[in-house]
């Protein structure tokens, strides 16, 4: 994981209080700990030699002693540096940056999957009520044409069918059955949208469109005894 850290950055505003920042965005003072442990474990700095004071520390990222203050403080709580009174800061253990910059370097990944995984959710979700919202329209557009659109039915014409010579006029076809001729076929032949008063002949193709129940009432009409 490569540092982050550049001497001379300053804090920023609201850096030190964390204000302005992500969830998972680190904080200054982090940063600095996690630099100075790097240059720990690649021997810039040597166990039991002496760091600057937090002044000149505080001067060379452009921070408040403040924020060298709680740096020093993480560092010292992991054996990584040593604050002795009359010496200063003084380089612990190389074998505890170690440790110190792989727990930080884990603890970014993490950070970083979980700031992914949050993004991934929310764009999920995002999708998902996309979805609803496409769902719940494409029901309202069925729901409707449900009522729009009608199934197309076929019935031939049987032998000594009470339609025989007649036409679907005189029957009262349409208002018996509430279906609709559409086309008729006869000997091969379609005729669409035929007159109403076509005579209607044994064999010929009804090609008709209704509501559900205009089936039976279209059946019961073509039988041989005349309908009630």
């Amino acid at each position: 994981m490569k540092s982050t850290i550049l001497s001379g950055q300053g804090d920023g505003q609201g850096s030190e209080r964390g204000a302005g920042r992500s969830a998972y965005e680190l904080a200054r003072y982090e940063q600095i700990a996690f630099d100075i442990a790097t240059k720990i474990v690649r021997k810039e700095y040597i166990e039991g030699e002496k760091l600057y004071g937090r002044s000149t520390l505080a001067g060379q990222y452009n921070v408040s002693p403040e924020t060298i203050r709680r740096a020093v403080a993480l560092l010292q709580s992991m054996n990584v540096v040593l604050v002795e009174a009359g010496r200063g800061i003084i380089v612990g253990s190389r074998e505890a940056a170690e440790l110190f910059v792989k727990e930080f370097e884990t603890r970014h990944i993490m950070d970083d999957m979980r700031s992914r995984i949050s993004e991934l959710v929310e764009e999920r979700n995002k999708i998902n009520r996309e979805i609803d919202e496409i769902l719940g329209k494409l029901i309202s557009y069925t729901v409707k044409m449900t009522g729009w659109l009608q199934k197309i039915e076929e019935v031939e014409v049987p032998p000594g069918s009470y339609l025989i010579g007649k036409s679907l006029a005189s029957v009262g076809f349409r208002a018996r059955t509430g279906a609709t001729v559409l086309a008729l076929e006869r000997n091969g032949e379609e005729i669409f949208s035929p007159d109403v008063s076509m005579t209607i002949q044994e064999g010929d193709l009804l090609v008709y469109v209704g509501p559900s129940d205009c089936v039976s009432k279209v059946e019961e009409l073509l039988k041989a005894e005349q309908p009630g």
